[in-house]
């Protein structure tokens, strides 16, 4: 049998068999798996065409396996937090994580860490690369989606702080998932959010051109790939498809299911965590809190197969199949370096064997003098900052509660 052009790639909360897996895209059959450890939502990702990535559930590592080495872990990133999420260039140059409300950024080639990126107010939830790796964009539990050009955030001056080139902050809750379209800068971006809205922006102004109301809380958003359709994925289980070529468009609408492409797709049990389309844009794949991933034909909105898993799925996305996958005798055409635990620099003490340790670089800059004078102002700054966090999580907690309270 000829190796499929597009393969599915999916993970579970159970895990009971393997942390994630590999299945035909038109059959349903299963081709690869990979075992240890199960993989958090958002949190699965592909290296070039020689690793996978799966961040770990609620846990503070990374875990590594070789494409064609699917039964053995290779490798274990550890990191200063939980990662709630994880990206990688598609050119394969850049892995990005998210570990509470900053952005961790690694050259893959030299395993240096480029930037910590602290400009979020609450844990990150999701985080994209552009389709031509020159933009990713995050978005987190502080209602904000920010814009980072990846040319500002590597450059050298280190007295140079990074800042987002947009701040995308129309939501009012918490962002659930977002989902950059094709074209590279000048790609346009689809946010979700529990604020039962999802909002569609052009990248390289910032500027807002579409706000759909729904019903329910939106969990995940992705469109097809010439841009006719955007899917959006409900706590209710329903997966609503918004037309974008609808000639009442309007900048500002509530959805309603009609006959100008706005439709329903029924079957989930429970909320959609995950979207992905196909090349061709007739597929479109979901993954559920039901524990099974779902493939329906957009045409006929009609579900055409249906993957038990043995758990909440976490990720399920439809993607080109890289070229070693199926190759069993191929080998990665270099390794994984070991990755700095230091702020730009690539040096740093070894840590246990088979593993890769990460520390935040924020204090490695900062000198405050010798000795115990040196650790007391440290702790000082550290228990300030857990006392900011605290007072800023009340806050946000307490404007919540205000804007969802009934009137």
């Amino acid at each position: 049998m000829a190796a499929p052009m597009e393969v599915i790639v999916s993970s579970d909360s159970g895990s009971q068999l393997w942390n994630c897996a590999v299945s035909e895209l038109h059959s349903g059959s299963s081709l690869l798996s990979y075992r240890g450890g199960n993989t958090a939502c958002r949190g699965l990702a592909l290296l070039g065409s020689d690793y996978i990535l799966g961040a770990q559930l609620g846990k503070n590592f990374i875990n590594v396996w070789e494409l064609q080495r699917k039964d053995q872990l290779q490798q274990k990133i550890v990191c200063p937090g939980v990662v709630t999420c994880l990206t990688a260039a598609p050119n394969g140059l850049y892995l990005a994580a998210g570990i509470a409300e900053a952005v961790y950024l690694w050259e893959v080639s030299s395993g240096n860490l480029l930037a910590v990126l602290s400009r979020h107010y609450q844990d990150l939830t999701c985080l994209r690369f552009t389709d031509d790796s020159s933009h990713f964009v995050s978005g987190g539990k502080d209602n904000l989606a920010l814009v980072w050009s990846l040319a500002s955030v590597v450059q050298l001056d280190l007295n140079h702080t990074p800042e987002p080139r947009h701040v995308l902050s129309r939501h009012s809750l918490p962002i659930t998932d977002l989902h950059c379209g094709l074209m590279g800068p000048q790609a346009r971006v689809a946010t979700a959010s529990l604020d039962q809205t999802v909002k569609l922006w052009e990248l390289s102004s910032g500027e807002l051109l579409l706000s759909v109301l729904f019903d329910v809380g939106i969990m995940s958003v992705t469109l097809d790939p010439c841009e006719y359709f955007l899917f959006c994925g409900g706590s209710d289980g329903n997966i609503f498809q918004v037309s974008l070529c609808s000639q009442s468009l309007s900048r500002d609408k509530a959805f309603q299911s009609d006959n100008d492409g706005n439709q329903v797709f029924k079957g989930h049990r429970n909320l959609v965590t995950c979207l992905s389309v196909s090349m061709d844009g007739t597929l479109l794949l979901s993954g559920s809190h039901d524990e099974t991933v779902r493939l329906w034909d957009v045409q006929s909105k009609q579900s055409i197969r249906c993957i038990s898993h043995k758990g909440a799925v976490t990720n399920a996305v439809i993607t080109p199949a890289p070229a070693n996958m199926f190759l069993p005798d191929s080998r990665p055409a270099a390794a994984l370096p070991r990755f700095s635990r230091h702020l730009h620099t690539s040096e740093g003490e070894g840590g246990e064997s088979g593993g890769v340790c990460v520390r935040p670089g924020l204090f490695t800059q900062a000198v405050f003098g010798d000795g115990e004078n040196t650790k007391v102002r440290v702790a000082e700054l550290e228990e300030e900052v857990q006392t900011l966090k605290k007072i800023n999580k009340d806050l946000y907690d307490f404007s919540s509660q205000l804007l969802t309270k009934p009137t």
